[in-house]
């Protein structure tokens, strides 16, 4: 066991872990932190993706050592300050960009880190840039109308 210590939604936070522990599993079974998702183990549905120095990342495929000293942000920490959903949790109420809601922590991390490198995107930039997530459930239009209202924008009508 080695200690691994980093930031977490602003908290420092440290805990023992195996080399092999993956990011989500400190996250969800050291930390309590169980909005970041485990959908596929394989980073290709995109439900675990958090930040880690303001970069999305898949938390199922990153060992918890590796981001020793980094600071994370996961789906707990995107509301605002007084617990108000952020910008874009509320456009994705908003539009009904969830249904299950299994894949929208993941969404949502990506979505704003997606806009924090691009505050304008076209619909084909928001679409390109959650490619690396999976819904089940909506078909993806109403995520995409979330993700470009959250940056001040509409979807173009179909």
């Amino acid at each position: 066991m080695t200690k691994v210590s980093m930031t977490v939604n602003g908290k420092a936070v440290s805990g023992e872990v195996e080399g092999r522990t993956l990011l989500v599993q400190f996250l969800r079974e050291n930390l309590g932190l169980t909005g970041t998702h485990v959908g596929c183990d394989t980073s290709q549905c995109g439900a675990c993706v958090v930040h880690v120095d303001g970069k999305a990342v898949k938390s199922c495929t990153t060992f918890a050592l590796d981001v020793a000293g980094a600071s994370v942000k996961t789906i707990e920490g995107m509301a605002n300050a007084d617990g108000s959903l952020s910008v874009i949790q509320q456009s994705f109420q908003d539009h009904h960009g969830l249904q299950c809601g299994f894949c929208t922590p993941g969404m949502v991390m990506s979505a704003a880190a997606l806009l924090a490198d691009n505050p304008r995107p076209t619909e084909a930039e928001v679409r390109h840039g959650l490619e690396g997530n999976i819904c089940r459930c909506t078909g993806y239009h109403n995520i995409v109308k979330a993700v470009m209202a959250a940056s001040g924008q509409t979807v173009a009508a179909e």
